[in-house]
C-alpha cells in the first residue's frame, strides 16, 4: 500500500510555519499555493506510477554484479531514473546557472519524502547526486562547475560521496588512500566500502567524490583532501572519453535496500585514477561534510519516508483482517477497532505529523540561512542545529515506527509477501550511514551544546516553550496538549543545565548524548504536532479543508502529547544521572 500523503505535506507547508517565517522563506522562493498544489500532485503521481510499483520487485531481484565489474540494477531502475530526469525532478534545488530550478528546500524535501516512500533504495542515487550538487556549487572551482553540474543537475550522470575504508569508518583520520601529484592533477589509489550506488547501470557516468591523502600531508584529519574522480574521463568538448582506473570489485549482500548496489570500489589499480582535487590541499574533510549534512537531512527525510510507508501499509491491512470481536464492537469488525491496534496505529500517525513538521521547518531554516533572509547568522546556527536532531530521531523512531508496522500485522508481518517486512529490513540502515545516532549526538552535545554554552540548544527549547505557553491559556482543545509541551520544555531545560554544570567529564557527556538528542527529537515533536493542531483550528472555518482532516490534526497533538511527550521526561531523567553508571561498566564485566 502506497500513500503519497500528498494533502499531509500541502497542509504542512502552507499551515506548518510560523506566518512570519513562511514570509520570509516565501521572499526568496515560489512557495504559491499553486506551485505547492502542482509540484506536490506531479511527484505524488510519479512516485505512485513509477516507483512505487518497483519497490517490491527490487527487494526481490536485488542488484546483479558481472565478472567484467560492472553492475545492473532490477528491472525497471534504469527506466525510472531516466524518466525522473527527463521530468526535471532532479534539478529543484540546483542553481539556475547550471539548469537547475532554484526551489526552496522544502518543496525539494517534500518530493523526497515522497521518493523514499514509494522506494527507498531507488531514490538514494537522488539523495547522494544532490549531496555533490550542493558540495560542488560551494567549493568547487569554475571550471570543475561547468565540466560537471550541469550533467549532475540535469541527471545524465550520477555523484557517490566515498569516505569509508575497510579499517577506517567513522575515524576518518586513519584513512590510507592516497594522491600523488601528477601534474595539474593527482593519481588516486585505494579501496573505498559501503559506496551507494558506486557502479550501476542508470547513467552515463559517475562522479565520484573521494577523500584521500596527499603524499606528504600531515597525518590524521587535518591531513585529508577531496578529489573528484570520474568513472568515465570527460574530454574538453563535454564527451566522454576512457574509463578512469577505477572499479567495482564487488556489492554487498544486505539486510534491507537491496535494490540499491552497495559497491566496493578500487581505485588505482594499475597507474592510479586520475583525480581532481575540489578546493585545496588538506580541505577534504571541511568540503565532505558540507555534502554529508545535504546527505543527513536526507537521511533523515528517510526515516520520516519509510515511517509513513509502513504506516499505510499497517492502516490498510487493519482496515481489512477480521481477527475476534473487538471490545464493545461486533462481529465482523476488523482489527483497527481493538483499543491496542488503535493504540498503535494512532501512536505511529502523530509521530510521522512530528516528522514531517520538523523535516518542514528544518527545510525552512536552511532556505533562510542561504539565502540570508532575515537574521541569517540565527537561521544558519538554528539549522546547524537540527541537523543531528533531524537526522537522528527520524531516523531512530523509524525502526520502532517500522517495527510497530510488522506488529499490527501479527503473524503476516513477519512473512515476506505482505511487504511489512521489507520496511522493517529498510529503516534499520537508517540510523547507521551517512553518520550513525552516536555520531550524531556526539555532534550535539560537544560542538553544538556545550561548544557554545547551551546558548543555540536553550534557545530552540524557549521557542518551543514560548509557543506551547501561548496556548496553553487558550480555551480550545489543544491547551491540554499544549500544558504537557509547556512541563516538557521545562524538564529539557533542567537536563540542559545539567550538562552545562553539573560537572560530568567528557567521557560521561558522550554517555548521555543519545538521551539528548532523543530527548530534543521529541520534545520538537511535540512542538510541531502542536503547531499543525493550531493551524487546523484556525482553519477550522476556512472551507479549504475536509473537517475530519482538521479534527485528526488536532487529534495527533494530543495522542503526541500522551504517548510520546512523556519521554521527555524519562531522557531529562537519565541525562540529569550522568554517564557514571555506564562508565562502572568495564569492558571486562560484560565477558565475566
Amino acid at each position: 500500500m502506497y500513500d503519497a500523503s500528498e494533502n499531509d505535506l500541502r497542509f504542512a507547508i502552507q499551515h506548518g510555519l510560523d506566518a512570519k517565517m513562511r514570509e520570509m522563506v516565501a521572499s526568496v522562493y515560489d512557495l504559491s499555493d499553486d506551485t505547492v498544489d502542482a509540484v506536490l500532485s506531479e511527484a505524488a503521481k510519479f512516485s505512485r506510477d513509477v516507483l512505487a510499483p518497483l519497490n517490491h520487485s527490487g527487494d526481490i531481484e536485488g542488484c546483479t554484479w558481472h565478472p567484467d565489474n560492472r553492475v545492473t540494477t532490477p528491472k525497471g531502475f534504469k527506466e525510472a531514473f531516466q524518466q525522473m530526469a527527463e521530468a526535471g525532478w532532479c534539478s529543484m534545488e540546483a542553481s539556475e546557472e547550471y539548469g537547475g530550478q532554484a526551489m526552496s528546500k522544502i518543496l525539494s524535501a517534500a518530493t523526497a519524502e515522497m521518493w523514499h516512500s514509494a522506494n527507498l533504495a531507488f531514490s538514494l542515487c537522488h539523495l547522494l547526486s544532490q549531496g555533490q550538487i550542493h558540495a560542488l556549487e560551494t567549493f568547487g572551482s569554475d571550471d570543475q562547475k561547468q565540466t560537471y553540474l550541469p550533467k549532475l543537475v540535469d541527471g545524465t550522470w550520477t555523484g557517490t560521496m566515498n569516505l569509508t575504508e575497510p579499517h577506517a569508518g567513522t575515524d576518518l583520520g586513519a584513512l590510507k588512500s592516497s594522491a600523488t601529484r601528477d601534474g595539474d592533477n593527482y593519481r588516486i589509489k585505494g579501496q573505498k566500502i559501503f559506496i551507494t550506488y558506486g557502479d550501476h547501470d542508470m547513467a552515463e557516468n559517475i562522479v565520484h567524490l573521494v577523500l584521500a591523502r596527499v603524499d606528504g600531508a600531515p597525518a590524521g584529519i587535518k591531513g585529508i583532501s577531496l578529489f573528484i574522480v570520474p568513472k568515465f574521463m570527460v574530454n574538453a568538448d563535454g564527451s566522454l572519453g576512457a574509463q578512469n582506473d577505477v572499479k567495482c570489485v564487488s556489492i554487498e549482500h544486505k539486510l534491507g535496500i537491496n535494490g540499491s548496489p552497495t559497491s566496493i570500489l578500487q581505485f588505482g589499480e594499475n597507474e592510479g585514477a586520475v583525480g581532481y582535487l575540489v578546493g585545496e590541499e588538506n580541505q577534504g574533510l571541511q568540503i565532505m561534510f558540507a555534502m554529508m549534512n545535504d546527505a543527513r537531512f536526507g537521511v533523515g527525510v528517510q526515516g520520516l519516508s519509510i515511517a509513513n510507508r509502513a504506516f499505510h501499509q499497517a492502516k490498510s491491512y487493519a482496515a481489512e483482517r477480521v481477527q475476534g470481536i473487538p471490545m464493545e464492537r461486533e462481529l465482523g469488525d476488523t482489527i483497527q477497532h481493538h483499543p491496542d491496534v488503535m493504540r498503535l496505529l494512532s501512536g505511529m500517525r502523530a509521530e510521522i505529523e512530528a516528522m514531517r513538521g520538523i523535516m518542514v521547518y528544518s527545510a525552512a531554516a536552511n532556505d533562510l540561512a542561504k539565502n540570508k533572509a532575515g537574521d541569517s547568522a540565527f537561521w544558519a546556527s538554528r539549522s546547524e542545529l537540527m541537523i543531528p536532531i533531524l537526522k537522528g530521531w527520524l531516523t531512530e523512531r523509524s525502526v520502532s515506527i517500522a517495527s510497530d508496522g510488522v506488529q499490527v500485522h501479527g503473524g503476516m508481518g513477519f512473512i515476506e509477501e505482505t511487504g511489512a517486512a521489507q520496511h522493517y529490513r529498510d529503516a534499520r540502515i537508517l540510523p547507521i550511514y551517512e553518520g550513525t545516532t552516536a555520531i550524531q549526538a556526539n555532534d550535539l552535545i560537544y560542538r553544538k551544546t556545550l561548544r557554545d554554552q547551551g546558548v543555540a540548544v536553550r534557545a530552540l527549547v524557549a521557542d518551543v516553550s514560548e509557543t506551547a505557553k501561548t496556548l496553553s491559556t487558550s480555551d480550545d482543545t489543544i491547551s491540554t496538549a499544549a500544558k504537557a509541551l509547556v512541563n516538557a520544555a521545562q524538564a529539557a531545560d533542567g537536563a540542559i543545565g545539567a550538562i552545562l554544570t553539573g560537572g560530568m567529564s567528557m567521557r560521561e557527556s558522550g554517555a548521555v548524548s543519545v538521551p539528548l538528542m532523543m530527548m530534543l527529537g521529541t520534545l520538537c515533536g511535540g512542538w510541531m504536532t502542536l503547531k499543525s493542531a493550531q493551524a487546523a483550528q484556525e482553519q477550522k472555518d476556512s472551507g479549504n479543508w475536509d473537517q475530519t482532516f482538521l479534527d485528526a490534526k488536532i487529534a495527533y497533538a494530543h495522542v503526541f502529547a500522551t504517548q510520546s511527550l512523556p519521554q521527555v521526561d524519562r531522557y531529562a531523567q537519565t541525562i540529569k544521572a550522568g554517564g557514571t553508571a555506564v562508565e562502572a561498566v568495564s569492558p571486562e564485566m560484560l565477558w565475566a
